[in-house]
């Protein structure tokens, strides 16, 4: 699985801030690794030098292998809880939609 780490102006790009947000990645989806080929991480801040709640924000897009991508927003007063919700989001949403799949492919259904 790649992840590809982008920001807007307002967020400095760092390389410790693209590897902090891979490892978060990695971490949350890493068991689902193998049916994700790519996860893009688009990190902005919302009122630029303005401080305010819920300013920054995460988007990512998980490209799954064979179908459409899903994608998931979290907004936060601080980047890293934005990440750490998209991340949790994302995988809800991946988890269901492998779900779907394996339960519609004639796998068995778990509890």
């Amino acid at each position: 699985m790649q992840v590809q780490v982008n920001s807007d102006h307002h967020i400095s790009g760092s390389v410790e801030l693209a590897d902090d947000v891979r490892g978060i990645v990695e971490d949350g989806l890493g068991h689902l690794a193998e049916r994700i080929t790519r996860v893009e991480v688009h990190l902005t801040d919302e009122n630029s030098s303005k401080h305010g709640a819920n300013d920054k924000r995460c988007l990512m897009e998980a490209r799954v292998k064979g179908h459409d991508p899903v994608a998931v927003t979290e907004t936060a007063d601080r980047l890293d809880l934005a990440i750490h919700g998209a991340v949790k989001k994302l995988h809800k949403s991946l988890s269901h939609l492998f779900d779907r799949l394996d339960n519609s492919r004639g796998g068995t259904e778990l509890p």
